[in-house]
């Protein structure tokens, strides 16, 4: 008995000691999580429940040179409810009176209301969805409503605000204005134009706001303040004249549409500051219509055609290898270089013609001849000029995607015997329509070539931030005398040259025909080929005060008619007329065209009026009220909102100076 109760005690001890050791061990875990890892897992513990979340900045608005929205911001608000908030009484006090209110602004009967707030404070939902996509008057107004105006600690009111880009005047010139986004798919930032371009001054600073974890995985904003605000992005103001934008757009969508051409580009630049007037592309769609799809202007590299014969002439003047008055024998239309024909487009040739008139007819033979003659033994010297002229290289322009260009260098593996007669009449070579246009604006800017620029100044408020000078390429690409000659051969080939028909007694202009044959190279032959008919000039030649290059793709043959002069010179003549002609007396925007479908048609009514002066109230009577109260908030104003409808009265008159922040009371209808 007694060896029992010994082994008893042996295990009681045994016991005891595992436990006690036990004890240790937990009291040992318990000492390193509390002291040693406590701060891990109060931080991990915090993370899971409580979390920061990002308050994207407003984006500033992209203004147009004459003061017009091109791009805004729009505040949007999304309402819920957490049902668990308010106390019983509270709650049954006001959910019938908050349902009919509801009802009222939401488009569903009192009832529907009441069913689903009361499902959701008995399934204790910390979330319920109350409306989403609200205009800042319909946040106002539900923030109002009976329990919601106790606020979220006692009325369980939760309100998320997002922005909405938009585009006051709709598709018009989209490649350009651009976008700045996420993409869904893959997460990653993409955008375009101006809004990629110039994002680090649009996007401004984000700000951050606590939420905490609540049920079914949702958050919920644990106070009502920020941790920290947003700061709103800075404005920025483009080169882009709406005025200018809308006359070019639709001369090339008109010409498009009767050409049922495949897609087409035009750009209209200011002479001496390079500033972009207007910018248009357009690609046509399967069911026929056009879109802005690609900066073809921008983007698009390729074989210029006769329009690089601009460059023939400049080199051959400036070297003196002929002058103007230089005869050569246009060979019945056909001339031979290492067994490959050059070809006339008139059938039989010129005759024999000077250079300045083989250069006004367009003619093939003519030009090639001048260069090959005067530069088969020191090719380089004539490609020297082409690259003095940036042709060789990108323009540099702060969009991304700016096509490059391609000049054959000598001594390059796809130099060949052909290579600089076939320059001379603008194949082998490529370029973007920018690159012409720039090319040409400098004879009209008296040689002086300056880079293409689409955006004027950085502003916040009144205040300029940044100011973009006009930029300088190249200060002399020709001497003088060659200028002069130039001038006067440019504005032969409307006087009585390839571009005759455009010419008028009453307005005069200046450029040149293109007509250049694609994908001639390509493998499905000859099904294959197609046109690309383009004019780039200026106007008024005698004091050029802008440059206009047009260039239309692959427009239907089936009417034997798809020269330069014929299917892209209307358009430059029309764009040159309609802004001399009809041209507004004052700063004062005429209506634009809605040929095109508009984003938002409610900005319609004061793209003109409200927002053609920066620093003045504007006319905001008989405006919606959510467009007016968006408007003012861009301008830096705090609004106060009486009633719903259309603005009836406001407090402050038009023409007032702003004040940023001055508050403005509106009384709707």
């Amino acid at each position: 008995m007694a060896v029992e109760d010994k082994h008893i005690s042996y295990r009681i001890y045994l016991v005891a000691v595992f436990i006690f050791l036990m004890a240790i061990a937990i009291v040992v875990k318990l000492t390193n999580i509390q002291w040693v890892e406590g701060d891990y897992y109060r931080k991990l513990a915090k993370q899971r429940t409580v979390r920061n979340f990002v308050i994207p900045a407003n984006k500033g608005n992209i203004y147009s040179a004459d003061g017009s929205l091109l791009a805004t911001s729009i505040p949007n608000y999304e309402i819920r409810f957490d049902a668990k908030t308010p106390k019983k009484e509270t709650f049954e006090k006001y959910v019938k009176p908050l349902s009919d209110s509801l009802a009222t602004v939401l488009d569903k009967p009192s009832s529907y209301f009441q069913k689903e707030l009361r499902k959701a404070r008995e399934n204790k939902n910390r979330y319920y969805l109350i409306a989403r996509n609200l205009s800042y008057t319909e946040y106002v107004k539900i923030k109002g409503f009976p329990l919601f105006n106790l606020g979220a600690f006692k009325g369980g009111i939760i309100v998320e605000q997002e922005t909405v880009r938009k585009h006051p005047i709709g598709k018009i010139a989209e490649r350009t204005i651009g976008y700045d986004r996420i993409d869904p798919a893959t997460g990653v930032e993409v955008g375009k134009g101006i809004e990629w371009a110039f994002k680090s001054y649009l996007n401004g600073k984000d700000g951050k706001i606590l939420k905490q974890k609540i049920a079914k995985g949702q958050w919920k904003p644990i106070r009502d303040v920020n941790e920290v605000d947003p700061i709103d992005g800075y404005d920025v103001i483009s080169t882009i004249d709406v005025f200018i934008q809308d006359i070019a757009h639709h001369a090339l969508l008109k010409q498009l549409e009767d050409y049922e051409a495949d897609h087409g580009c035009v750009v209209v630049m200011e002479t001496e500051t390079g500033h972009v007037k207007a910018i248009s592309n357009l690609g046509r769609a399967e069911d026929g219509s056009y879109y802005e799809t690609t900066n073809y202007a921008i983007a698009e590299s390729h074989e210029p055609g006769s329009t690089f014969k601009l460059v023939d002439l400049m080199a051959i003047l400036e070297d003196k290898v002929a002058d103007t008055s230089t005869v050569y024998d246009s060979h019945n239309g056909v001339v031979k270089y290492y067994g490959r024909s050059v070809r006339d487009s008139h059938n039989g040739g010129y005759g024999k013609v000077s250079l300045a008139r083989g250069f006004e007819l367009s003619s093939n033979t003519v030009m090639v001849q001048a260069v090959y003659e005067g530069y088969k033994s020191n090719p380089s010297k004539f490609v020297n000029h082409i690259n003095s002229y940036g042709l060789n290289k990108t323009l540099g322009l702060h969009f991304k995607g700016e096509g490059r260009p391609y000049i054959p260098q000598p001594g390059d593996k796809h130099w060949s015997g052909v290579s600089l007669p076939w320059m001379a009449f603008g194949y082998g070579v490529s370029v973007t329509p920018m690159q012409t246009l720039a090319l040409y604006n400098s004879v009209a800017n008296n040689g002086v070539m300056v880079k293409p620029q689409f955006v004027s100044e950085i502003k916040e408020w009144n205040k300029t931030i940044k100011k973009f000078d006009v930029e300088v390429i190249n200060p002399k690409v020709c001497s003088s005398e060659t200028l002069k000659k130039v001038k006067a051969v440019l504005l032969n080939v409307v006087k009585k040259g390839t571009g005759s028909k455009l010419y008028s007694k009453d307005f005069s202009m200046a450029g040149k025909t293109g007509t250049a044959q694609m994908n001639y190279g390509g493998k499905e032959g000859k099904s294959a080929l197609y046109y690309a008919s383009s004019f780039v000039g200026y106007f008024p030649a005698d004091h050029p005060k802008y440059s206009c290059i047009v260039v239309v793709h692959k427009p239907n043959t089936s009417r034997n008619n798809y020269y330069g002069a014929d299917v892209a010179g209307p358009v430059f003549k029309r764009i040159a007329q309609k802004i001399f002609t009809d041209a507004p007396s004052t700063n004062k925007i005429k209506k634009l065209d809605t040929r095109i479908p508009k984003q938002d048609a409610s900005y319609d009514k004061y793209t003109a009026e409200a927002n053609k002066k920066l620093n003045q109230i504007p006319n905001l009577k008989g405006m919606p009220g959510m467009d007016a109260i968006a408007l003012l908030e861009n301008l830096g104003l705090k609004v106060k909102v009486n009633g719903m409808g259309k603005v009836k009265n406001q407090s402050i008159q038009a023409g007032t100076s702003i004040s940023k922040n001055t508050t403005i009371v509106l009384e709707l209808s």
